[in-house]
């Protein structure tokens, strides 16, 4: 069974949002091992200097480094990836599942982005829309499109 990890920096604050990762999760289980790790934002300040916004980025992405598993694929969430439809997930998904990888890991970094190096270190930079959503609504996101990929892999109905 192909491992899945969802890595993000803070942490969900509304029950409304937990319970959704939840029942994804759970849903998620009948086609993968799914885990979620939730790093702590750095503090910053209320208005903070490009340097600070550096500084923060630098931090956490030696956090999420740490996270990541040596031969794992790496998904990193940024605005400025590869737009993909569901079905083109699915089967880059399933396409490096048959190359080996059996870990999948999706990063989603704090409201600052991602540090460089993480994604310079991704097999790929995915971006969901150009449009800008709630951090926390992201995660949410990020798990349904999850469960989409591995429904489309498992010729569910969900994918309509």
């Amino acid at each position: 069974m192909i491992n899945v990890t969802v890595i993000s920096v803070g942490e969900l604050k509304e029950k409304y949002l937990r319970d959704a990762v939840a029942e994804y999760q759970k849903r998620l289980g009948a086609w993968c091992n799914i885990r979620e790790i939730v790093l702590k934002e750095q503090r910053i300040s209320e208005n903070p200097s490009e340097a600070q916004i550096k500084a923060c980025l630098l931090a956490e992405g030696e956090a999420i480094s740490a996270k990541i598993p040596q031969r794992a694929y790496v998904v990193a969430m940024c605005v400025e990836g590869k737009a993909m439809s569901s079905e083109e997930l699915a089967e880059k998904i399933k396409t490096e599942a048959v190359n080996g990888y059996g870990e999948f890991v999706f990063i989603i970094g704090s409201s600052y982005g991602l540090s460089p190096k993480i994604k310079e270190r991704a097999n790929l930079c995915l971006s969901v829309s150009k449009m800008t959503f709630p951090h926390q609504l992201m995660r949410v996101m990020m798990h349904e499109i999850i469960y989409r990929s591995f429904s489309i892999i498992n010729n569910s109905k969900y994918h309509k």
